[in-house]
């Protein structure tokens, strides 16, 4: 409907943002809602984000595998990749889907109006999109982030690309340079080295993954340093284009040369291209909406979600918050709340991170009683099957409540390994039911996890807790130099 006093177009709910927003429930069918989109449809993830990026992961997981294959006794060889091909495979794929889901909105949903641009707030209840004036009792901002631009001499200058562009190169570089240390910056790494780039990584702080558990910080950093050249303890203080098109960073005094830079320093929240202040919604001081567990903002009626919302950045927790915002909006008398309890993450790099709750020295700054479980994967049969030497699973629990407290994978499968650690967590399940309550099969990488949760319930208490799972197994010499501490673990001799 439209007020023909003043040309404000009248909904009952208003999205800025086609990614987690565009999840629009069955109960909100005969609604009258209008989707706002300043860039391409459906958001970060599907476009630019986690899906084509693990897309890309997986060829050079596969060429990484042909690379390291001698040590299980098998010849094999990377040969090269074909850029255009795996390019193609990936946006092949997902521009369709994002031109389809922007087709059913804008023409097969006929009580959904799609506005493309950049929405902005004139008043608590009223955008303005380049001109059109539209107007709702409810507004869910679920407007996303972007890439942050660091101040460094020379960088708009001289180009560069971000997440946002990199996957889409039209050839692989010889030479890439990545500035950054975080989990983007760490996965296109993984892709472009594996693929067969010379990466070289500047970050500020003297590791990569800071903000991840201390010991799987440093494992990371160690083994990514073994295919990655690593320039770290400074951020490049200018950056210039060579007369030959290739980029010149100078970096602790010394030059690099790439011939195509990727900024990946973080991502910060759309609050401000939306004027909030003239909604008078409340921001945190890097930028993110104020909200409380219902998705509720200070201003009533007016919701947030996703990465303008909270600082995980992460799309199962937006998708989380997006059915809570919805049957909250919907169902004013049946509240809803989003628990964050266990919120996990993943790093789809070589090797892999998982990661849920606290680390251990979160748990420690707290003051919390601990104790820490760790197993390493050459620890189980599993591991052995493996030849894997470097990587483990390390929980905390906490030695008063019995409860998980954070739990910390790298190595292979580490997004899949941790998922009984989050429902534990999750659903309040004490780490001895985990642990000694389920079966876990042998010999499958599970018991990785399974040993850790025991490794830790030992330290709490010796004679209660004794690892009900281990058979009677005595390693031999050699069994146990291949993998220390063998006969507190389930038995690999099966």
């Amino acid at each position: 409907m439209t007020n023909s006093a003043d040309s404000t177009e009248t909904f009952d709910l208003i999205i800025v943002g086609s990614g987690s927003g565009n999840s629009i429930p069955d109960f909100l069918g005969d609604w009258k809602i209008a989707i706002v989109e300043r860039g391409t449809f459906g958001g970060t993830c599907l476009n630019v984000g986690c899906i084509p990026s693990k897309m890309f992961v997986l060829p050079a997981d596969r060429a990484i595998e042909a690379q390291e294959s001698a040590k299980l006794g098998v010849d094999t060889q990377f040969n090269g990749a074909d850029w255009g091909a795996i390019r193609d495979r990936v946006f092949g794929r997902i521009d369709p889907i994002s031109a389809g889901g922007r087709d059913y909105r804008a023409n097969g949903t006929p009580n959904v109006t799609l506005i493309e641009g950049t929405a902005r707030f004139i008043s608590p209840k009223e955008l303005d999109v380049h001109g059109r004036t539209i107007t709702a009792p409810n507004i869910l901002v679920a407007a996303g982030a972007r890439p942050v631009t660091p101040p460094i001499a020379g960088l708009v200058e001289t180009g560069f690309h971000t997440s946002d562009s990199i996957m889409r190169l039209d050839r692989l570089p010889e030479r890439l340079g990545i500035i950054g240390g975080g989990f983007i910056a760490v996965e296109m790494g993984h892709v472009f080295s594996g693929l067969g780039s010379h990466v070289t990584v500047m970050n500020r702080s003297n590791g990569l993954l800071r903000g991840f558990d201390g010991d799987i910080a440093r494992r990371f950093t160690e083994l990514f340093s073994e295919r990655v050249e690593l320039r770290l303890g400074h951020v490049p203080s200018q950056v210039s284009r060579l007369d030959d098109g290739r980029i010149q960073l100078t970096v602790g005094g010394e030059k690099v040369v790439v011939d195509e830079l990727l900024v990946a320093t973080g991502r910060e929240p759309n609050s401000d291209l939306l004027d909030v202040d003239a909604a008078g919604l409340d921001c945190h001081h890097h930028g993110t909406l104020v909200v409380d567990d219902t998705m509720a903002t200070n201003v009533e009626g007016i919701w947030a979600i996703g990465d303008i919302a909270n600082g995980y950045q992460l799309k199962h927790l937006a998708n989380a918050e997006a059915t809570v915002a919805f049957w909250n909006i919907a169902h004013p008398d049946d509240i809803r709340h989003q628990s964050y309890k266990a919120v996990p993450g993943a790093v789809f790099s070589h090797p892999q991170v998982a990661s849920v709750g606290m680390t251990e020295e979160q748990a420690v700054e707290a003051g919390l009683p601990i104790s820490v479980g760790r197993r390493d994967y050459a620890g189980t049969a599993y591991g052995w099957a493996l030849a894997d030497e470097s990587s483990f699973a390390k929980v905390i629990v906490n030695t008063e409540t019995g409860m998980f407290l954070g739990a910390h994978i790298i190595g292979p499968q580490a997004a899949t390994l941790i998922q009984p650690i989050i429902q534990a967590m999750e659903l309040d399940t004490p780490a001895e039911k985990v642990a000694r309550g389920v079966f876990y099969i042998h010999p499958a990488l599970t018991e990785v996890v399974e040993n850790a949760i025991l490794e830790a319930l030992v330290e709490t208490d010796p004679e209660r807790v004794a690892p009900a799972s281990a058979e009677d197994f005595q390693p031999t010499a050699t069994d146990a130099e291949m993998a220390p501490g063998l006969a507190t673990a389930t038995s690999p001799d099966a």
